[in-house]
């Protein structure tokens, strides 16, 4: 299912706001930014398959580019150019949609929060580190599971997520509706872990892209935000030393007013074109100056 909040006015022209969201969560995470674009923009915040209203998906995606199509209805729900904000394992879907979709070319701006894309790190010694001990996360998360030790799995899940910050206890609503999902962290690891090529994905990027990071995360999202940074001609890169993994909820008064910016940013330069079709002068005289 859906969330869509329509704007006031029909902009056909308009772009839209597709934001996808982490593993275990739903599309209700967005709500705050929801309020904050919703007014400019239609936004749209998908449950990705296996989560929310799509729990009971029955055909469940092993790869980025089946998690891209299980959400084409979305997407070609979502009229015009495109920003996509992704978070986690909603970063690497909406990487692969930005890079290697049928729907990249509609992409105006992407905005990635600590996207799992852990197959970047596999280029030095140190970075494969790294990628070993999140492989080694995933079978031990993925193993439990398949023995039915769903509780396990989901502890082990959010204690490796939580890196160094506080670990606070969870809501026992939201530690049931973890459970309910929890089967789907398997094959979200197998996604993850099965895309090739990221570097040079990453390299073919040329819209504007914002990345954030948070100095509490595992290293593992703080490298890989590190490379992308690296490698995306022209990314804005900004980290958030006080700030977890969940920093688009936890850190909401910093994460979105950056994002209001990127996306307004992006509009603006997309309209430029715009503006000076027809006026070659003017355009040339803009360039000289």
């Amino acid at each position: 299912m859906t969330n869509v909040i329509q704007i006031s006015r029909a902009e056909r022209d308009k772009a839209c706001v597709v934001a996808l969201h982490c593993s275990l969560g739903s599309g209700r995470q967005w709500k705050a930014l929801a309020d904050e674009l919703g007014r400019s923009h239609s936004f749209f915040t998908p449950d990705i398959s296996g989560y929310g209203a799509n729990g009971c998906a029955l055909d469940l995606p092993l790869t980025l580019a089946e998690e891209v199509r299980a959400l084409s209805g979305t997407l070609n729900d979502a009229k015009g150019p495109i920003h996509l904000v992704g978070h986690s394992y909603g970063g690497a879907i909406a990487f692969k949609v930005a890079t290697c979709s049928p729907f990249a070319h509609r992409v105006r701006s992407l905005t990635l929060i600590e996207p799992v894309l852990p197959t970047l790190l596999c280029e030095s010694d140190a970075d494969r580190r790294l990628h070993a001990r999140f492989a080694q996360v995933a079978r031990d998360v993925s193993e439990d599971l398949w023995n039915g030790s769903v509780l396990e799995a989901i502890d082990m899940f959010i204690a490796f997520w939580n890196g160094s910050g506080p670990q606070d206890p969870l809501p026992a609503s939201a530690r049931l509706r973890m459970v309910e999902r929890g089967h789907k962290l398997a094959f979200d690891f197998t996604a993850a872990f099965a895309e090739e090529n990221v570097a040079v994905a990453a390299a073919s990027l040329r819209v504007p892209t914002l990345l954030f990071s948070g100095g509490l995360s595992p290293y593992l999202t703080q490298r890989i935000v590190q490379r992308l940074g690296a490698i995306i001609d022209g990314a804005e890169v900004r980290h958030l030393s006080a700030a977890g993994h969940m920093l688009p909820l936890t850190h909401v008064s910093s994460v979105n007013p950056a994002i209001v910016r990127h996306i307004a940013r992006a509009d603006e330069l997309a309209g430029v074109p715009l503006a000076l079709e027809g006026a070659p002068a003017e355009a040339a005289s803009l360039a000289e100056g």
